[in-house]
């Protein structure tokens, strides 16, 4: 499986470090395996830092091997369970079990609002997901641990004229 992080320097030797935010899936290495979610996300980032550029690290993994070596939690869908862990994580309240990856759908900025309309009480959570299928999620597989970390391959940054959309067709 490739996957890819964006950020605004390059990671080739990607570590766990402390989070000023609450995240979707909590603390952790977070990736994607959409190319443009990464560029996407190595723009915020390099905009909100005010410094650097906007460089996507490329990763290898043997899922395969890593994921039967490893503890994982996996959420195929937005669903219920899908929506209390991502709303644990976001509230700082998570408590339950640690895994080494998790992977599932991101609540990207698409569905912010939905979210926020949720965790104020004005959509109930069965609303909220009936929502959210409507809406295009993309992908995050996050790595919380250093022995999952082991298995992640640097292989490169994504080309300057695909991170600025001039690739050559």
């Amino acid at each position: 499986m490739i996957v890819y992080h964006g950020s605004n320097l390059t990671v080739s030797k990607p570590k766990l470090i402390t989070q000023n935010r609450f995240l979707d899936f909590g603390y952790g290495f977070y990736t994607t395996t959409n190319k443009l979610q990464a560029i996407g996300f190595a723009d915020k980032v390099t905009k909100r830092r005010k410094e650097g550029t906007p460089i996507v690290s490329i990763y290898e993994i043997n899922d395969e091997t890593a994921f039967s070596a490893c503890s994982v939690l996996r959420f195929d869908a937005p669903d219920e369970a899908w929506l209390d862990f991502v709303s644990d994580n976001r509230a700082g309240n998570y408590t339950g079990l640690s895994y080494d990856f998790i992977y599932g759908p991101v609540a990207n900025d698409d569905v912010y609002t939905t979210f926020t309309l949720y965790t104020a009480g004005v959509l109930s959570k069965q609303q909220t997901i009936e929502a959210l299928k409507i809406k295009k999620l993309y992908n995050q597989l996050v790595i919380t641990s250093d022995k999952a970390l082991t298995f992640l391959k640097f292989i490169g940054t994504v080309p300057e004229e695909e991170m600025n959309g001039t690739e050559k067709i």
